[in-house]
């Protein structure tokens, strides 16, 4: 029997295709990507232009490409199919590269292609195989030179501007400048007064009350100038007067005005369903009305697109490839759908011809949009066998689906204009639409109608309580404007008006004047960045995800309150980055090598055509910027800002983790130490090295572990030598160390101005799960010898996946807290600072004095009789040392008892816990002591005191101890690393 290879990119996919092509198939998955651009060399020919990628088997995937080269070599046949977009069709082409050579002659190598996992689109792909697609590979391998060009050549000299270990990247640095520019546009924004009138009205006393807004005097319209636009056009707010001034004379006529009707207009206003999803569209929908961010959406979209278990109908995949730019969906689906809401809804909700929707100018139309494999696999009939998250993603997915081939909403809209009469006339205006056909707003509807059911029986079950009964209410209330900006988001309303005609009188109930501000334009979230790289053409629909992960892996942007606000080091970079680059950076550019990739996939243009053009202005602007980009590392820049140690004025410099104030008094020359046998030998020649490193005026000190106990400052040469001659009088007598420092002050402060507010409560928000980027599966938590890092939980599988993230990398950490408690060594007060471990408190005169507070235990060190304190390792776990280490190195991972063993004379025991109970154990007793693993290339040394037998039970077993640290690790302090 034959036996043929199939390769996939993931084991989910391999598994599920693996039912459908039965025991004639062998179907191994490649983990992603097999071949890659080396990391340790640019890996790109430039030096005659051919731009020749170097491709090397990428450092984890040996093992992968060793086995499928083997399953290759036995194989009749093999068949290639990775996703169908550029991405896979790469690493069809790379696997063909690796497998060609190995496999028997005349064995066939084909790539196979699907738009859903389905066995009817399996089985139909294997018909109609073909050769790896030449131009779709030219144009990833574009992408991927072009990526390189410019991570390779610009991080360098990041590193040697700003701080070692940044990176450039041609699309994230667009996308980071788009933040940037709003966050600049929110820092200038200059708030205009306006306000607006609004009246409530009836008609007649008792009659249904209903608001309407003032929008114009005397028949024409009022309005308050708002600025200009970009292209200099003033812009106005409408319906709105001024300031308070304005307001008053208007109310003291309406104050007096009689109402009446002036005109009312009624019309039928439609509603047309929308198209179904692509993947930007979907990637927003769920942020909006799921609170998915993109990444978890693509993740739980990569699930449901390889498969999912549904009882006897086996793995099948629920949707359509996930990653496409097209609003086509296929003959067949139409049908199906049409089929469907006819036989479920009835004709009337069925248009009488198909619904057709236009893509974008630009889109690829390589796929369809994103449906359901089967609109028979109905979200509530298959929920049992999905996670809450993949039901709601996959409803979603569905509904949308099913509406864009139905009709479209109706709505009785009515328009009613309204004349105030004073002394001069006031014009208000009210408009109230009301649902006169659901059409494709039906799921809507029913929606509405459950939680009214949902509501009006909550209210039923606390109907003993009126606390519990208003509680509901609200909570109804609540739900009831939930929906209904549900149906506002589509464009309709529900307001009712009572019956009105032309002419009627009307009352005024009241008058309600508002005063506001406009408001900057909003922060960026993750759902109206993908909008705004759409609308501009920057990107493509598998790759707005890894664009905003990659802008925040790199501490460019952080998510506070679910919107993206740059950073310090983010603005940095960026203002360098456009001023050096302005035109490989600029937004239009951008754009314009997308639809460049674009021609190379269609065959129209060359890829090294493409590369040589851009090359051409990228160098240009990179040995500009060698020469004259700004080194923000040496930066030190004059400000305001008065020292609180000695009142001099700060200076703004660069450090690691980005701007902070220094006292313009501050040295780096060291101290100089006066050994006292040279002092009294030769006072003059001891006192004339002094003068040749320092400036008056300087301080002679003597020192006790760091700490003065004679501090003198002097200010002359005969000064100089009276107090050297009395300090070293003390240091002799009480074993000090003497010193000469010069005049310094080595206060600092972060610029916290310039850094988002970790102190906020939106900072600390509870984060949310993440996903593997190679086989969507959730990230875990696992430990290795440099402490904690999330991995995908295939790291340890045969092959493995071993996308990790590390959780090293320290950015701004917050604010410093002044405790009221003194320093017990210099007397300053301490501080609670937030370290790369969690908080700790230490002296606020750090690094003069190095006090740090611990948790001490009352056991002296049975070393050297010091002191014991818990401390903690780089993998969270506790354990208790000796405080004067390294002189000593005692350390326990038992906690140390001030009891004296009975048996032997023990000056200590210790605690110890395991599945019998808790103990109080004898250090000397080894058979119950934990035993330590011996250290390589070490000699293990016999225990020296005699062997004791004391153990004394005194409680049951301890749970095992979880360190909250690691439980949630703050992905702001870390960076993710894709070991492909």
């Amino acid at each position: 029997m034959a036996r043929n290879l199939v390769i996939v990119e993931s084991p989910a996919k391999a598994k599920t295709i693996g039912k459908y092509l039965g025991s004639d198939y062998v179907v191994e998955a490649s983990i992603g990507h097999i071949m890659d651009l080396p990391k340790n060399d640019i890996g790109v020919e430039l030096k005659h232009r051919t731009f020749e990628p170097t491709l090397i088997v990428s450092p984890g995937k040996e093992k992968v490409v060793d086995r499928l080269k083997k399953l290759a070599a036995k194989a009749d046949a093999v068949f290639l199919a990775p996703d169908p977009d550029r991405e896979g069709e790469a690493i069809a082409a790379h696997l063909k590269m690796q497998l060609l050579p190995v496999v028997k002659k005349g064995t066939p190598v084909r790539r196979v292609t699907f738009n859903e996992i389905t066995k009817k689109a399996v089985k139909a792909a294997f018909d109609h195989t073909r050769d790896v697609d030449e131009d779709l590979v030219d144009a990833q391998q574009t992408r991927r030179v072009l990526d390189r060009l410019v991570g390779y050549q610009i991080s360098p000299l990041l590193w040697d501007k700003v701080r070692r270990g940044l990176s450039a990247g041609r699309v994230q640095t667009v996308a980071l400048r788009l933040i940037v520019e709003r966050e600049r546009e929110i820092n200038a924004f200059k708030p205009v007064e306006y306000w607006n009138i609004d009246a409530v009205l009836a008609p007649g006393k008792g009659g249904q009350e209903f608001t309407a807004r003032m929008v114009g005097v005397k028949g024409q319209p009022i309005r308050v100038a708002n600025g200009v636009d970009a292209d200099g056009k003033e812009l106005f707010l409408s319906n709105a007067l001024p300031d308070k001034e304005a307001i008053d004379e208007v109310m003291s006529q309406l104050e007096k005005a009689t109402w009446r009707v002036r005109s009312i207009e009624k019309k039928e206003r439609k509603q047309n369903p929308k198209a179904p999803f692509t993947t930007s569209q979907l990637q927003q929908q769920a942020a909006g009305r799921l609170g998915f961010n993109v990444r978890r959406t693509m993740g739980v979209a990569q699930r449901l697109y390889e498969g999912i278990e549904l009882g006897s109908e086996g793995t099948v995949g629920l949707i359509t490839y996930m990653r496409t730019d097209s609003t086509r969906m296929s003959p067949d689906a139409i049908a199906e759908v049409r089929a469907w809401v006819g036989k479920k809804f009835g004709d009337k909700y069925l248009p009488a011809t198909e619904n057709v929707y236009k893509s974008k100018k630009e889109a690829q139309d390589a796929h369809e949009a994103i449906r359901p494999t089967s609109i028979g696999f109905v979200p509530d009939e298959v929920r049992k066998y999905l996670s809450d998250e993949q039901y709601r993603l996959y409803k979603l997915i569905w509904e949308r689906a099913v509406t864009s081939q139905m009709t479209p909403a109706i709505f009785d809209q009515t328009t009613v204009d309204i004349e105030a009469k004073a002394d001069i006339s006031y014009d208000f205006r009210t408009t109230g639409s009301v649902l006169k056909f659901d059409g494709f707003l039906r799921f809507e509807e029913e929606t509405k109608k459950a939680k009214a059911k949902r509501d009006a029986k909550a209210a039923a079950d606390a109907a003993a309580s009126e606390k519990k009964i208003a509680a509901a209410s609200a909570e109804g209330d609540s739900e009831a404007e939930s929906a209904k900006d549900a149906t506002s988001e589509d464009g309709s309303a529900d307001r009712r008006l009572p019956e009105l005609k032309d002419g009627q009188a009307l009352e005024c109930n009241k008058l309600d004047p508002q005063q506001k501000f406009t408001q900057p334009p909003p922060r960026f979230n993750e759902a109206s960045l993908v909008k705004t790289l759409e609308e501009k053409g920057i990107g493509r629909p598998s790759t707005y995800a890894s664009i905003i992960n990659t802008i925040q892996e790199r501490d460019y942007v952080k998510k506070i309150a679910q919107k993206l606000v740059p950073t310090e080091i983010g603005m940095v970079v960026t203002e360098l980055l456009v001023k050096n680059f302005p035109y490989i950076f600029e937004t239009g550019y951008t754009a314009q090598l997308e639809g460049e990739l674009d021609a190379v996939e269609d065959g129209t243009e060359k890829w090294t055509d493409l590369l040589n053009g851009f090359y051409g202005h990228f160098e240009k602007e990179l040995k500009v910027a060698e020469t004259q980009m700004e080194d923000i590392k040496r930066m030190e820049q004059e400000t305001n800002e008065i020292c609180e140690k000695c009142g001099a004025s700060l200076i703004l410099k660069w450090g690691k983790f980005g701007s902070f104030y220094s006292c313009s008094n501050f040295t780096k020359l060291k101290p100089i130490t006066i050994a006292l046998g040279p002092l009294k030998k030769d006072p003059k020649a001891a006192t004339k090295k002094v003068l040749a490193a320092f400036n008056f005026p300087m301080h002679v000190k003597a020192l006790q572990d760091e700490m003065p106990e004679f501090n003198e400052e002097v200010a002359d040469k005969p000064a100089l030598m009276e107090s050297l001659q009395r300090a070293s009088v003390k240091a002799k007598a009480e074993g000090l160390k003497l010193v000469v420092e010069p005049d310094t002050c080595d206060f600092t402060k972060e610029n916290f101005a310039a850094k988002p507010d970790l102190n906020s409560a939106e900072a600390d928000a509870e984060q949310e799960e993440e996903f593997c980027d190679n086989c969507g599966r959730t990230m875990v938590l696992r430990n290795g010898p440099w402490g904690p890092f999330m991995a995908c939980p295939g790291y340890n599988d045969d092959p493995p996946c071993k996308t990790i993230r590390k959780l090293t990398q320290k950015v701004q950490t917050k604010p410093p807290v002044i405790l009221e408690e003194p320093c017990p060594k210099c007397g300053k007060p301490l501080l609670q600072r937030d370290g790369q471990y969690g908080e700790f408190i230490a002296c606020s005169g750090y690094p003069k004095c190095k006090y740090v507070k611990q948790e001490l235990l009352d056991v002296p060190c049975p070393k050297c009789g010091g002191e014991v304190a818990v401390r903690k390792n780089k993998r969270g776990d506790f354990f208790y040392g000796c405080t004067r280490y390294p002189k000593c190195d005692f350390t326990s991972n038992q906690r140390l008892i001030n009891e004296t063993c009975p048996k032997c004379d023990s000056a200590y025991l210790v605690e110890v816990s395991n599945a019998e109970g808790t103990f109080l154990v004898c250090p000397n007793n080894r058979d119950k002591m934990p035993k330590k693993r011996a250290k390589k290339g070490v000699e293990e040394i016999a225990p020296t005191t005699p062997e004791c037998s004391f153990e004394k039970k005194v409680g049951p077993p301890k749970p095992k101890e979880e360190v909250v640290d690691r439980a949630k690790p703050d992905p702001e302090k870390t960076r993710a690393v894709v070991m492909a």
